[in-house]
């Protein structure tokens, strides 16, 4: 069985904080503020395979078969989520929980 979308928040949440632990500016990180880092998949709002990604006060969309932002904004952290999305096993492991998905609402 796949990755849960919490386990890939989790992912997601590890990835962007260690990003900033390599960057010039590691002492003024706050790994607090992605504690409350969620993905979610809506498929009855948007039938196309997406994933939403909830940072704080932020949400932005994403096409999970391109990594294209569909709307919204991250802010900052987007350049270290579409990163993310590039690794080779993100988008797969995304699309999987979108078939998971479809499949319990019978779609």
């Amino acid at each position: 069985m796949g990755k849960t979308l919490n386990e890939l928040a989790d992912e997601l949440k590890a990835y962007i904080v260690e990003q900033h632990s390599d960057a010039h500016n590691k002492g003024n990180m706050r790994t607090g503020r992605y504690n409350n880092l969620k993905l979610s998949m809506d498929i009855v709002r948007n039938s196309t395979p997406h994933v939403v990604v909830n940072m704080g006060m932020s949400e932005a969309e994403f096409n999970i078969r391109s990594g294209e932002k569909i709307n919204g904004s991250l802010g900052p952290e987007e350049k270290y989520t579409q990163k993310w999305f590039s690794k080779s096993s993100t988008l797969p492991e995304l699309n999987e929980c979108w078939k998971a998905l479809a499949k319990e609402r019978g779609r």
